[in-house]
């Protein structure tokens, strides 16, 4: 039997099979968005109306969809791209697919009738106003 010297330099500066597999597993979740890309909202309320704001850049305003049922206003979007790339003797095509969808819960105050939405720099606005009866609540101090 014959014994080798094992060099341990070789092994901490070759790849190993691990990190090459994670490298590419997080590429490709990241590249097909498999990771939830739902936008960041902000949500206020003044006297006369609720305001939510979506982060969502790089859409179109076509791209929303808007919805009102009932009580829950619902606001999805979803984008599909596809390019080609031709070169000498191969064609790569890729598919690219990105959708998500937000739900919220209108407080009874919330006038469903008057929403108006707007889609500015990046950001969708949704204002929605309130009914005429929250907006006359006031709180009356005893002296």
């Amino acid at each position: 039997m014959t014994l080798v010297n094992f060099n341990n330099r070789t092994r901490n500066t070759a790849p190993y099979f691990n990190n090459v597999f994670d490298s590419l597993f997080s590429d490709a979740i990241t590249k097909n968005k498999l990771i939830d890309k739902s936008p960041n909202v902000n949500i206020s309320e003044s006297e006369s109306a609720y305001v939510i704001e979506l982060a969502a850049p790089g859409l179109k305003k076509e791209d929303f969809q808007i919805n009102l049922k009932k009580d829950t206003l619902s606001v999805w979007a979803e984008v599909k791209t596809q390019e080609t790339e031709t070169a000498k003797d191969f064609t790569r095509k890729e598919f690219d697919y990105s959708s998500f969808a937000r739900s919220f819960n209108l407080p009874d105050s919330a006038d469903g009738e008057k929403i108006t939405a707007e889609y500015k720099d990046g950001i969708l606005n949704i204002t929605i106003s309130k009914k005429d009866e929250a907006k006359l609540q006031k709180e009356i101090v005893v002296s």
